[in-house]
């Protein structure tokens, strides 16, 4: 068989999709993060007819190149999380609006094969829209995210995903000079929050967009 790794991808993302979809998600899937952008752009967000948009932390989202193309829309209110230039005040009282907006785009920390998004947050922003409150949410979810059950999506959290982006944040915790969860007290512990998905309420509320390529942590 010829590109059997590319052969291989196409039928898991096709099964992870499918077992999305029957747990009421809407899913796309794209061949790349270009593409996924493109996706979101061109067939997710017209029909929303959207009047407003922010976005949780997700280095998948911002690899896509959505953010650029969004954070200075004039046709949208956008709540920009994102902006450093902002007090610490001044931003938790912006996450609290991006509760209330008609779109939210975020990522996910890890995704199993039988269809269940599983998170875990240090403010709890992120893990809060995607449960409840903003009209829509995009996922832009990477192949990498695929676990094969909830025990090894929670592993990969803790032991990975976590101990990454400690060391992207510059947080001061065991797991970002060990590389692995030690379940710390420590102050700037991000691992505060975590969440299960396992079906989408109201039906098609969380779009997924499932992309072939290897994005975020």
């Amino acid at each position: 068989m010829k590109q059997p790794i590319d052969n291989y991808w196409q039928l898991k993302l096709q099964s992870v999709k499918e077992n999305l979809e029957s747990n009421n998600f809407e899913v796309f899937i794209a061949d790349s993060a270009d593409q996924a952008k493109e996706t979101a752009l061109n067939d997710i967000i017209p029909p929303l007819n959207a009047e407003s948009v922010s976005w949780g932390g997700s280095m998948s989202f911002v690899a896509t190149g959505l953010f650029h193309a969004l954070k200075d829309n004039e046709h949208m209110e956008v709540l920009n999380t994102f902006d450093k230039s902002l007090g610490f005040e001044e931003n938790m009282e912006l996450r609290r609006r991006s509760l209330l907006v008609d779109l939210f785009i975020t990522g996910t920390n890890a995704v199993t094969e039988t269809g269940q998004l599983v998170n875990l947050d240090m403010i709890g922003n992120r893990v809060a829209a995607l449960t409840w409150g903003p009209k829509n949410v995009i996922l832009f979810i990477g192949r990498n995210k695929i676990c094969t059950d909830l025990e090894e999506a929670m592993l990969r959290v803790k032991n990975y995903a976590a101990p990454v982006n400690t060391m992207n944040l510059d947080k001061k915790t065991p797991c970002r000079e060990k590389g692995f969860c030690h379940d710390c007290s420590s102050p700037e512990r991000i691992c505060n929050t975590w969440t299960i998905t396992e079906k989408c309420f109201p039906k098609k509320r969380i779009k997924v967009v499932l992309i072939n390529e290897d994005l975020g942590f």
